[in-house]
């Protein structure tokens, strides 16, 4: 089942304890490299969805990367547009998260078939999963010889010992 996870954009960087000191721009293009290496590791689909209720013009639409970053249209809060697009997308068979911290958007969100995550909630995640990472890469690259089939599961390692010994 396809999973989407809807990100309030700007509901998360208020979340975030060191986002309060730096240019909102940086702090745009900060949550978009977490939500693409969250994406990443994750396998959810993420799309980061930004105010611009008070900016003058249309509905936008960009990829960075692989994240899908929409802007409001003007006298659109980003919350209206993630119920639109919860709406939209909740008959598709698609399993839709919402990250927010907006009790009253989670409510919303909910009524109408997603799951919420809390602000803090995907921040820690976020961070768990930088820490696996990081794990990994240190086990991998502490661990002594490398062998060809290290890392394959066990099914493909007795089918290519069959192989092996059959000759």
């Amino acid at each position: 089942m396809d999973e989407w996870l809807i990100v309030d954009g700007y509901n998360i960087i208020g979340a975030h304890q060191n986002w309060d000191r730096i240019p909102l721009e940086e702090a745009r293009t900060r949550l978009i490299e977490l939500l693409s290496e969250y994406q990443a590791s994750s396998g959810r689909r993420v799309m980061v969805v930004f105010d611009a209720h008070r900016t003058p013009g249309g509905e936008s639409e960009e990829k960075l990367g692989n994240i899908i970053v929409r802007y409001t249209r003007e006298h659109e809060t980003a919350d209206q547009l993630i119920e639109r697009l919860v709406k939209k997308n909740r008959a598709t068979g698609q399993r839709l998260y919402v990250a927010t911290s907006d009790y009253l958007e989670q409510r919303m969100i909910f009524g109408q078939g997603a799951f919420r995550v809390s602000a803090r909630e995907l921040l820690q995640e976020i961070q768990s999963m930088k820490r696996e990472i990081s794990r990994r890469i240190e086990e991998e690259s502490s661990g002594g010889k490398q062998t060809l089939g290290q890392g394959l599961n066990g099914e493909i390692l007795k089918q290519l010992e069959s192989l092996r010994r059959k000759k």
